[in-house]
C-alpha cells in the first residue's frame, strides 16, 4: 500500500497487486456468486467504473464448487474479469446462514443452507477454496461473533480467530508454492475481531499487525450496533493498525457510513446495500436517496439524478424505470443497479479527489448526512 496523501486521518493511497493496481479509498462491487445480482456482467462493472470486485468463497464451494472454478482457470477467466478480486473466506456465511453448526478448534461443521448437507470448513479448508478460485485477496477464516456477546466468549472467540490466523498464513504460504496454484501470488488480509470491546479489539489488533500481512481487516461491525459504536470501535483500532497496510472494514455500509470511516483511516469497503436497495427501488442521488415506488414519480420524466452519467441517467426517466420495477421487468432491476453502482464508485472518486484537495472535512460536512437522508 503507497500512501499518496492524507488529509487528517483519510488516506489517499494506492494498492498494487498481480491483477492491477486500486485507487484508495475504493469501493468493493459485490458478487457474490461471481455475478451482481441484477443482470451485472463484468463489462458492466468496468463501464461503472468498478475497480475491485468481492465475491465469496462459501457459495461459491457449494455451488458450482471451486474444483469447477479452478478447472475454468480461477475466478478470473471464468467471469471474464481481469481485475482485482476479493473473496470473502465464508466465516460470516457460516455463522449468519448455515442451518447447524458446531465449533471447534480444528473448525466449523455445519449444514448447507442450500441442500442441509454437512460440510467441515476451517484455516487450512478456505485457503484451499480461495487458492481454486484463484481470487487476487483471500480473507483469513474467522469466526463471527453475534453482537452484543459476553466478554468472556468475545476474547476466546478472538483468540481462537488469532490461532487460525496463523494457520491462514501458514497454509496460504504452502498453497502458493505448489506448480498448479491459480494464482501463486495470492495475498492475504487479516481480520481484526473482537465485538465492541476495544480492549480485546486492540490486543488483537497488535497480535495480529506483527504478523505481517498483506492487509487487515475490521470485521464483526455494521452488524445490527449504532454507528456511533462501530465509528468507536474504529476509532479505537485505527492507531494499532499498520500505516503502510490497506486497510479494510468489512460489510460496510451506506454513504455516510464510508464518508465517516475514511475520515477515520479506511480505505477500502464493501456492501450488498447499492445492489440489494436498488432492485426494490431505493436509489441514491447527490441530493439523498428516493424511493422509486413512490406514486409522485409515476409522471416524473426526468432522470434518477441530473449529475449522473450512468447508462440508467444518461438514456431512461424515473417514470419508466419506475414502470419497469413495478412491472417485474428484468430491465428494470439492471437500470437501478447499475445507477446505485455508478453512484457509489463516483462517490468514491469525489472522496479521493476531496482528499487530494485537502478539503476533506469540507466535504465530510456537506455529504455525511445529506446522501444518507431519505428524500
Amino acid at each position: 500500500m503507497k500512501i499518496l496523501t492524507t488529509d487528517g486521518k483519510a488516506r489517499r493511497g494506492e494498492f498494487t497487486t498481480v491483477h492491477g493496481t486500486v485507487q484508495t479509498p475504493a469501493f468493493q462491487n459485490v458478487a457474490t456468486a461471481a455475478a451482481i445480482k441484477g443482470g451485472l456482467s463484468a463489462q458492466d462493472l468496468k463501464e461503472n467504473d468498478c475497480q475491485i470486485m468481492l465475491s465469496n468463497t462459501y457459495h461459491l464451494h457449494l455451488r458450482p464448487g471451486d474444483e469447477i472454478i479452478k478447472k475454468a482457470g480461477g475466478l478470473h477467466k471464468f467471469t471474464n474479469w481481469d481485475a482485482p478480486i476479493l473473496t470473502d473466506s465464508g466465516g460470516f456465511q457460516v455463522f449468519s446462514l448455515a442451518k447447524l453448526r458446531n465449533i471447534k478448534e480444528e473448525g466449523v461443521t455445519f449444514a448447507s443452507h442450500i441442500d442441509g448437507r454437512k460440510i467441515f470448513m476451517g484455516p487450512e479448508e478456505s485457503m484451499r477454496i480461495q487458492s481454486n478460485l484463484g481470487s487476487t485477496v483471500a480473507m483469513a477464516f474467522d469466526e463471527c461473533v453475534k453482537n452484543p456477546a459476553p466478554y468472556e466468549y468475545a476474547k476466546a472467540s478472538s483468540e481462537r480467530t488469532i490461532r487460525w490466523l496463523q494457520r491462514c498464513k501458514d497454509e496460504i504460504k504452502r498453497l502458493n508454492s505448489l506448480p498448479d496454484t491459480v494464482n501463486k501470488n495470492q495475498l492475504l488480509f487479516g481480520i481484526n475481531q473482537g465485538c465492541c470491546f476495544e480492549d480485546i479489539r486492540i490486543e488483537n489488533m497488535k497480535i495480529i499487525a506483527d504478523m505481517d500481512l498483506d492487509g487487515y481487516a475490521i470485521g464483526g461491525l455494521a452488524v445490527g450496533e449504532p454507528k456511533e459504536e462501530m465509528y468507536r470501535i474504529i476509532g479505537e483500532v485505527e492507531p494499532y493498525m499498520p500505516k503502510d497496510k490497506i486497510r479494510y472494514l468489512m460489510g460496510v455500509g451506506t454513504p455516510g457510513n464510508i464518508i465517516t470511516a475514511v475520515r477515520l483511516g479506511v480505505d477500502l469497503f464493501d456492501c450488498v446495500m447499492p445492489s440489494r436497495n436498488a432492485r426494490h427501488g431505493h436509489l441514491f442521488t447527490w441530493d439523498g436517496i428516493i424511493n422509486l415506488n413512490n406514486a409522485k414519480y409515476i409522471e416524473d420524466f426526468s432522470p434518477i439524478d441530473s449529475r449522473c452519467n450512468c447508462e440508467a441517467c444518461k438514456n431512461y426517466s424515473k417514470a419508466y424505470i419506475r414502470h419497469l420495477l413495478k412491472a417485474g421487468e428484468m430491465l428494470g432491476m439492471r437500470l437501478a443497479v447499475i445507477h446505485n453502482l455508478h453512484f457509489y464508485n463516483n462517490l468514491m472518486k469525489h472522496i479521493r479527489f476531496a482528499i487530494e484537495q485537502d478539503r476533506y472535512d469540507e466535504f465530510y460536512n456537506k455529504y455525511v448526512n445529506k446522501l444518507d437522508t431519505r428524500i
